[in-house]
């Protein structure tokens, strides 16, 4: 046997190359494309957000003599007012979102700030979401996101945080 270094590899031993299980297509990279499951959550996703904008338009954010609400517009669907707000007389963290969006609907952005700049964010990151998710759904990638779950994982982990930081606002001040 030849005098070798212990850490050198033999010269006889082939050499590993990684697998593409996905063949690129398109000239997109085999990560931006996303499943069949992937594509139809997509899909559901940007109808969901059409249903609850169509609902956000159906409501009426403002009272008899014209002033907008700052909350509690859910109950026009027949929902009971926040346990927050009648336990505590504190609003909750998501208090104010429906008449937010609706605000925002309507056109009224401003109002909307006032009653939940959260749910103003936020419905504005929706509204771009819609034909985000239809394309994806359609084509079958995602433009702009190398990877769905870590995109959707952190969207929610900042709403979160916003919305408690907005809460934590409120019960101080």
């Amino acid at each position: 046997m030849p005098d070798r270094e212990p850490d050198a590899a033999p010269d006889d031993l082939p050499l590993a190359r990684p697998v593409n299980r996905r063949p690129e297509r398109d000239d997109v990279p085999a990560t931006v494309r996303i499943s069949k499951l992937a594509r139809a959550f997509l899909g559901i996703l940007a109808l969901g957000f059409l249903v609850v904008f169509g609902i956000a338009a159906w409501l009426h954010p403002y009272d008899e003599t014209g002033k907008p609400y700052s909350m509690a517009t859910h109950m026009q669907l027949g929902m009971p007012p926040c346990n927050m707000v009648v336990l505590y007389g504190k609003p909750c963290p998501s208090c104010g979102m429906t008449t937010s969006f609706s605000l925002l609907v309507h056109g009224d952005v401003g109002n909307s700030l006032k009653a939940n700049w959260v749910g103003t964010l936020m419905a504005m990151f929706w509204i771009g979401l819609i034909p985000w998710g239809l394309y994806g759904a359609l084509k079958g990638r995602v433009p702009w996101v190398k990877n769905l779950e870590i995109f959707l994982t952190v969207s929610v982990g900042v709403t979160l945080a916003l919305m408690v930081l907005r809460w934590g606002w409120i019960l101080v001040f």
